[in-house]
């Protein structure tokens, strides 16, 4: 069992950056690909980046790609979202999950665990 819990989120204005945090517990966190999925009100969850066990993979939306950056300090137990040149549209609640597998993951149901999410809100 894996627990998750997620940091680092807060209000950004336009082109301000934030990073978010995934902290692990429970057991060894470098056996697991990681991946960041977001949920903004009234719509569904939408896939952001995922990183496998050994941060040698990465794979991003379309819609993040040149902006945001995953990475992972496994000796930390945490991977990290680095979010530049935010965007109106990046308002949602975030959550990091991991899965057991060796490949990067695009979709949130591929996924066994999950944190409870971080808030980013955009403030105009």
């Amino acid at each position: 069992q894996v627990q998750l819990v997620e940091s680092g989120g807060g209000l950004v204005q336009a082109g301000g950056s934030l990073r978010l945090s995934c902290t692990a517990s429970g057991r060894t966190f470098s056996g697991y690909a990681v991946g960041w999925i977001r949920q903004a009100p009234g719509k569904e969850r939408e896939f952001v980046a995922a990183i496998n066990w050994s941060g040698q993979s990465t794979y991003y939306a379309d819609s993040v790609k040149g902006r945001f950056t995953i990475s992972r300090d496994n000796a930390k137990n945490t991977v990290y979202l680095q979010m530049d040149n935010l965007k109106p549209e990046d308002t949602a609640v975030y959550s990091c999950a991991a899965t057991g597998g060796t490949g990067v993951y695009s979709f949130p149901r591929y996924y066994d665990y999950w944190g409870r999410g971080t808030q980013v809100t955009f403030s105009s």
